[in-house]
């Protein structure tokens, strides 16, 4: 198998020496190239063609943004951003980064430990097997991007006629590149809409920056926060799995949908897991659940979006041709667990769709027991 070539690009010379250290010591890949700023940057990509590029966003003479902004559409490459606790992180990913790690505090030594070995190396090893579409995010599937206005419209009138189904509960679970995809999903949507349960492996303090970011680009009359403990699931919200150490089910108390938070283990080698989401969905929620597997890495969630649709939930795999990672969904495809395969684009219309059915089924069910 052919080495993996690396361009790190980082203005301190201690930390890019100790990055360039540890990528070298991961058989799969090697350091070809080093640059301190964006020009540097450019030039070593010309010359070594790396298969992915590692970039800190505070660089001098160009931030590492403006540096993507330019560089995607005439040299695309695949691009792990090494950033501080920042929502410029997420403008990195919107003009065609892969994915982003956080950057250690220097003095804990555990977490740099942690992040030299561990996930900076899982992260470059993802993005080598991105697509590699060539041009920003934003611009990749500009025709897919949201739901076709009329349909909206029809299906906006429809719904809030009908009133959003409390006993309906949808859950989504993303990887690599899947900040964008499920964004692009939320932002499609229009109330009245069931709770909306998401976790995307995102590391602690990102992914509130990620919820905020969301609740001020969704449809008004939707709110997206990070999930609190014990959090009661509201027709309308998006709960984002808060990132970190602690996994996110979704339980039911007295008749009521909740958020529970938990300790435990690493599951797929994710905390939070979108397994042990979907696995609370397929025990609590049962045939009143939809669920959504979207682009990432590995298998994470393969199984539990399995458990839901055994246990008569609806269930949407992303399809291949709009992935960044065709794993996640790929791995669930395989499984059986995909009843609906689609592009990203075309996500939305399907899940208004599982809903309507959701709610003829709830109704049929009540006339029944009365």
């Amino acid at each position: 198998m052919a080495e993996i070539k690396v361009l790190v690009v980082e203005d301190s010379l201690v930390f890019r020496n100790l990055l360039v250290s540890y990528i070298n010591r991961v058989p799969e890949l090697k350091v070809v190239a080093e640059a301190n700023d964006p020009y540097e940057a450019r030039d070593m990509i010309i010359k070594h063609n790396p298969d992915v590029m590692t970039l800190d966003i505070e660089l001098p003479r160009m931030d590492g943004i403006e540096f993507l902004s330019k560089l995607m559409p005439q040299y695309p490459v695949r691009t792990v951003v090494i950033s501080a606790l920042s929502d410029r992180v997420f403008d990195a990913l919107n003009v065609g980064a892969v994915d982003f790690v956080a950057k250690p505090i220097s003095t804990d030594r555990q977490g740099l430990n942690e992040f030299l070995t561990h996930e900076l190396p899982e992260k470059i090893l993802a993005a080598s097997r991105a697509k590699l579409w060539g041009s920003p995010v934003g611009k990749r599937l500009p025709q897919e991007k949201q739901i076709d206005g009329r349909v909206q419209e029809i299906l906006y009138k429809k719904e809030a006629q009908d009133g959003a189904e409390t006993d309906i509960v949808i859950a989504i679970g993303a990887s690599t590149g899947g900040t964008e995809a499920t964004a692009s999903i939320i932002e499609s949507l229009v109330p009245p809409i069931p709770p909306i349960v998401i976790t995307q492996h995102m590391p602690e303090g990102f992914t509130k920056m990620y919820a905020d970011r969301m609740h001020h680009k969704s449809h008004q009359g939707i709110t997206v926060e990070e999930a609190s403990q014990n959090a009661k699931l509201l027709p309308n919200h998006v709960y984002i799995a808060p990132g970190g150490n602690r996994h996110m089910t979704v339980t039911k108390k007295g008749g009521e949908y909740r958020i529970s938070l938990k300790e435990g283990e690493k599951v797929n080698g994710h905390k939070p897991s979108v397994e042990v989401l979907f696995d609370s969905m397929a025990q609590v929620v049962g045939n009143r659940g939809i669920g959504i597997i979207l682009t990432g890495m590995g298998g994470d969630g393969a199984k539990g979006l399995l458990h839901m649709r055994q246990r008569g939930a609806r269930t949407i795999g992303q399809d291949e041709s709009t992935c960044v990672v065709y794993g996640m969904p790929k791995v669930a495809y395989e499984l059986g667990a995909v009843e609906s395969q689609e592009k990203l684009g075309e996500i939305p219309q399907k899940l208004y769709y599982y809903i309507e059915q959701q709610k003829k089924q709830n109704k049929k069910d009540k006339a029944e027991t009365n």
